[in-house]
């Protein structure tokens, strides 16, 4: 389901606020881009891959390896709402050159 696009009064949020706010915190990326529904599927998965990576990993891994499930769920979050923002936001920009 592809995000409605912003209206000309409506200006869409800064892409590099949304990056940094799903830095920050996961899945705020997603609710700034008015899907939130979407972000706590990333929320959940990257919980649930983080826990079961850290379950089954050997004990002289690094935490970097216990949680590597987590942390590729979450760099993909980070990835997805700076993607959508920066869509949402040319799509904004366009409209408001044409008129």
């Amino acid at each position: 389901m592809s995000p409605a696009p912003a209206t000309p009064e409506t200006r869409p949020m800064n892409p590099f606020t949304v990056l940094a706010l799903a830095i920050v915190l996961p899945g705020s990326g997603q609710v700034c881009n008015r899907e939130p529904h979407r972000g706590l599927i990333f929320l959940f998965f990257m919980f649930l891959l983080g826990a079961f990576t850290i379950l089954t990993a050997k004990p002289e891994v690094s935490i970097v390896g216990k949680l590597a499930g987590g942390l590729f769920v979450y760099a993909i979050s980070v990835f997805d709402a700076y993607k959508k923002a920066r869509i949402r936001y040319e799509l904004w920009r366009f409209a408001q050159a044409k008129g």
